[in-house]
């Protein structure tokens, strides 16, 4: 579908329809439209779902780092990859809660947890339950991201408490072999889908950088947009460059122009998903992300480092929001269909007919 064909569908557009059937073609064709209609096609969508003024702010811990199996060719914490990332243990919950309080103190709404495992043993997962429970305690949203998940570890995550569930998809179907070989993106979708049925809130979005095609990046998100249901928090990644990781051969640096335009097709392709500048906003100039914000990103990571790599100062955010007349989010921010409802009150809110909702786990 060209370009001008796009412009005869005023309602895949303007309206913001939420869709589940978008195609390749749709998308590329959105992508490449003239930068200022694009842009303002994007903000006419985010305006309709979201306060524009708003970006929610979450916080990133490592709770395991290093020593995880998968050969993910972008990871520093792959036992595959010679970065000299140092395996450490599962951290206690008390010091995971006093990092959380420090987190809010900054302003963030939401504490992500991330362990570097294939999937976590089920031993683990008492002290992961107890981190949740003890960062909900605090007026947090939770997120973890765990790796792959079994049906019954889903249930005790909910039953936890969890509001997210964050599982990447990282890159297109086409380009996955190339970035992991001990896991398939079919993998992904699995566990996707169990958390979803589980009643849990979905974190995916995925990579960029990473020696794909522009094909690739528009794919990775064409499939987020099928899914039965969009995920209700999508981070667009920039890699960071990590030595020792088979990346850094292939690596390709996306064009800012070309990151822009990805992250207003993300919110014209889902107009209720929360889209968050994640890794790689370090090497971002202040006009860059403020390009991002009026292409309908809505969310950052605050806080120094991610996971392991850097991360921009919590005040330099601060400062930039103040400068472009924006400001951080102080309860957890969803998408509406009416534009009334654009920021929660810190409650867990499930969709009807979830586990939780219908009260069946």
């Amino acid at each position: 579908m060209s370009a001008s064909a796009m412009s005869d569908h005023p309602s895949l557009l303007e309206t913001g329809d939420v869709r589940t059937d978008w195609t390749q073609a749709e998308a590329e064709a959105i992508y490449t439209l003239p930068l200022p209609d694009l842009l303002h096609r994007a903000q006419s969508i985010h305006r309709s779902r979201f306060d524009p003024t708003m970006v929610e702010t979450a916080s990133l811990l490592s709770v395991k780092t290093g020593g995880c199996p998968e050969d993910c060719g972008y990871c520093s914490q792959s036992v595959h990859n010679k970065t000299g990332v140092k395996a450490t243990k599962l951290m206690a919950v008390e010091r995971v809660i006093e990092d959380a309080k420090r987190a809010k103190a900054g302003g963030a709404t939401r504490f992500c947890m991330g362990a570097a495992w294939r999937s976590p043993k089920d031993r683990d997962m008492d002290r992961v339950c107890a981190m949740i429970e003890g960062v909900r305690a605090l007026g947090m949203e939770t997120c973890v991201t765990l790796g792959m998940l079994t049906a019954t570890q889903v249930e005790r995550l909910n039953e936890a408490g969890l509001d997210y569930y964050n599982h990447n998809i990282d890159t297109s179907r086409e380009y996955y072999p190339e970035i992991a070989t001990t896991r398939t993106m079919d993998d992904r979708l699995e566990t996707l889908a169990l958390v979803r049925a589980g009643g849990i809130k979905v974190c995916c979005g995925g990579i960029v950088g990473m020696g794909e095609t522009m094909t690739d990046r528009i794919a990775m998100l064409v499939i987020l947009a099928t899914l039965e249901r969009h995920p209700e928090s999508v981070p667009i990644n920039m890699w960071n460059e990590v030595q020792g990781t088979p990346v850094m051969e292939k690596n390709q640096p996306v064009e800012p122009i070309a990151f822009v335009r990805l992250v207003a097709l993300a919110r014209i392709l889902m107009p209720e998903s929360v889209v968050r500048l994640s890794a790689g906003r370090h090497a971002m100039s202040d006009e860059l992300q403020a390009l991002c914000f009026l292409a309908g990103a809505n969310s950052i990571f605050t806080g120094n480092v991610l996971l392991t790599t850097g991360n921009p100062e919590r005040n330099k955010d601060f400062a930039l929001l103040k400068k472009l007349g924006m400001r951080a989010a102080e309860a957890p921010v969803y998408g509406s269909t009416d534009g009334s409802l654009r920021q929660g009150n810190g409650a867990r809110s499930r969709p009807p007919g979830s586990a939780l909702a219908s009260g069946v786990l």
